[in-house]
């Protein structure tokens, strides 16, 4: 995950790993790279996406790069055959450029889009890969709530600076904006649904995401008042079912550009 401090808990994030991880492989499946020297996975987290770039790219040189040391702490044991960096990524610059370059999850981090994704082209070979996957939640119950409640007088005089950070583009913005640079661009949407059991699931699953810029500026009993109030909003957009089990519609983007 992309932090420009260390406050992302790796544990709460990696609570959903399964679920996580299944639209990164769904990713994975549609690059049509056949053999790689060099690899960067960006905003590469713990590591288990790196890993599995090298299980299928032995002989590829493969780099993970993440703002987060907590997180690159666990990349560096999940996969010691690769080369991790801890950096910025809105504005670091690799040393030479890649075949491919693998980001799961973290765009939708980062401002300004058609900028950002000028950028990383950049940073590709003639014939290399971009593959992107991006929550488009910004919509959804999940989402909405946080900015709500963020903007409401319990919590505004705290959280009412904290970006709503809509910066992913419908897909015809990035169709319109990637077609005169790249070969060829697959873009594609899907909703998944996660299939979530713990107490108060969707609470537990945005804690370790989308939550954490709200969560990481509070303390104490307003802490526990807002994860209340999202808790209860959260219960009220996604009911559990009979069994108690609660399901989660997650829309992601996806798209392999390649040049």
């Amino acid at each position: 995950m992309l932090a420009k401090n260390d406050l992302w808990d790796a544990s709460q994030y990696l609570r959903f790993g399964d679920e996580r991880l299944r639209p990164a492989i769904d990713l994975l499946t549609h690059v049509p790279a056949t053999a790689p020297s060099r690899i960067l996975d960006l905003g590469c987290g713990a590591g288990n996406l790196t890993a599995i770039l090298k299980q299928r790219w032995p002989d590829a040189d493969v780099h993970g790069v993440d703002g987060s040391e907590s997180m690159l702490e666990k990349a560096r044991k999940e996969a010691p055959g690769c080369t991790f960096l801890q950096a910025d990524i809105s504005a670091w610059t690799p040393d030479a450029p890649f075949d491919l370059i693998y980001t799961n999850a973290t765009l939708q981090w980062l401002p300004d889009h058609a900028q950002l994704f000028r950028r990383l082209i950049s940073f590709l070979r003639p014939g290399g890969y971009l593959a992107v996957q991006m929550p488009v939640m910004h919509d959804a119950p999940l989402r909405l709530a946080q900015v709500q409640l963020a903007r409401s007088p319990a919590f505004a005089d705290v959280l009412g600076d904290v970006s709503e950070r809509r910066s992913v583009l419908p897909p015809q913005g990035y169709y319109d904006l990637l077609r005169p640079l790249a070969a060829n661009i697959d873009i594609w949407q899907t909703t998944y649904l996660h299939v979530l059991s713990d107490p108060d699931p969707v609470l537990q699953w945005a804690s370790g995401s989308s939550l954490r810029p709200y969560l990481e500026k509070l303390q104490g009993e307003r802490l526990a008042a807002f994860r209340e109030a999202y808790a209860q909003q959260m219960r009220e957009a996604y009911p559990a079912g009979a069994d108690g089990t609660t399901l989660l519609p997650f829309q992601r983007l996806f798209l392999v550009i390649t040049l």
